[in-house]
């Protein structure tokens, strides 16, 4: 039986619906481990358990030896009927947060025509890693003239048809499958989007990339990869969680490579 291999491919046009369904999955991906922090938060538990404890008073449900090691159980409605609207409402307090940053995604101008997009620099370009038949993740990297612009567009004929490389990229979009992250994949695709960037063009001088507390197996990939915490973007959540912005200059690239 062969073993099947890993491969790092440029994005083809067959590619473009789940790339698009795997955007708005990564951003998503942030809303639940974001419920799932504040879920554990002591100030939330210690709220379950006390207004539990206020159920269980009201509805009379306090363990009753009376009825054999069964009335011992008699509480456990009370606590599961607490934590449903408890994790109803976090969810629905951080949900906007992240369903704004969903929909900027899927409206970047990067979007709307995918394979064209990331054709117009030769550093640019949205690379899918494959195992197999299996889809990992992939990587977008726009080195294009307007890597910087985050403007929404709702068109092809919004987008800008110009060429040319920018001396700052951008890393629009990284993600990994959750049963492939803690193994390295993460590196390798970053290690190929970042060597290409500034391999195909001497433009290039530096690459910035979305730092999230809540998307942990990238940032700690981008640390590794020498991207530094250049400064914090905004705040999204329930407990405002910090975005930043992680800048690899050239010359600190080409020094790690040699070493």
């Amino acid at each position: 039986m062969v073993e099947p291999s890993a491969r790092i491919r440029a994005f083809e046009t067959t590619d473009e619906r789940r790339v698009r369904f795997m955007i708005g999955k990564a951003n998503l991906g942030a809303l639940a481990v974001a419920n799932q922090r504040v879920y554990v938060h002591p100030l939330t538990i210690s709220s379950w358990v006390a207004l539990s404890c206020l159920f269980i008073q009201r509805m009379g449900w306090w363990p009753n030896p009376e009825h054999g090691y069964l009335g011992y159980l008699s509480p456990l409605p009370a606590f599961a009927s607490v934590a449903v609207p408890i994790m109803f409402l976090i969810d629905w307090l951080n949900r906007p947060y992240f369903e704004t940053l969903t929909q900027e995604a899927l409206h970047r101008p990067d979007i709307v025509d995918i394979k064209s997009y990331y054709s117009r620099s030769p550093s640019s370009g949205l690379w899918i890693l494959d195992y197999g038949t299996n889809f990992v993740g992939f990587i977008a990297l726009d080195a294009s003239l307007d890597a910087e612009s985050n403007d929404p567009v709702t068109s092809e004929k919004q987008v800008s048809k110009k060429k040319g490389t920018s001396r700052i990229a951008v890393i629009r979009h990284f993600y990994v499958e959750e049963q492939y992250r803690g193994i390295g994949i993460e590196k390798d695709l970053l290690d190929y989007a970042v060597r290409h960037a500034f391999s195909s063009d001497s433009t290039v001088r530096t690459i910035k990339a979305v730092d999230s507390p809540l998307v942990q197996h990238v940032r700690e990939c981008l640390r590794s990869g020498g991207f530094q915490l250049q400064k914090h973007t905004k705040t999204v959540g329930m407990m405002g969680w910090k975005l930043g912005e992680r800048i690899l200059e050239r010359s600190e690239w080409e020094k790690a490579d040699k070493e």
